[in-house]
């Protein structure tokens, strides 16, 4: 599952969706697209965006709803939570060695 949360995150487009997302969560494919190009002057394709999602859907870090014939993308920070966690153990009482 790691190595799937690092290959979303080292692309810069994807880090700009999760950015948009936290910003507004609970958006459509149209709507990231047309942040993606306002904002941030990414002229992406639909099919572009639409296989980064899949990559951070496939990470854990968006996960899509669907509501009649609209796809909802969310924002999850759970799989960042456990990476932070992995290295960011408390502190420990250092030992005189």
């Amino acid at each position: 599952m790691s190595d799937d949360l690092f290959k979303a995150l080292a692309d810069p487009t994807r880090r700009t969706i999760l950015d948009e997302l936290t910003e507004r969560d609970g958006q459509t494919l149209f709507e990231i697209c047309s942040r993606l190009a306002v904002r941030h002057g990414l002229g992406s394709s639909r099919q572009a965006i639409s296989q980064h999602l899949a990559v951070l859907e496939a990470a854990g870090l968006v996960r899509a709803r669907r509501e009649g014939r609209y796809k909802f993308h969310h924002l999850n920070t759970e799989p960042l939570r456990h990476i932070v966690t992995r290295w960011l153990a408390p502190e420990r009482p250092e030992t005189g060695a």
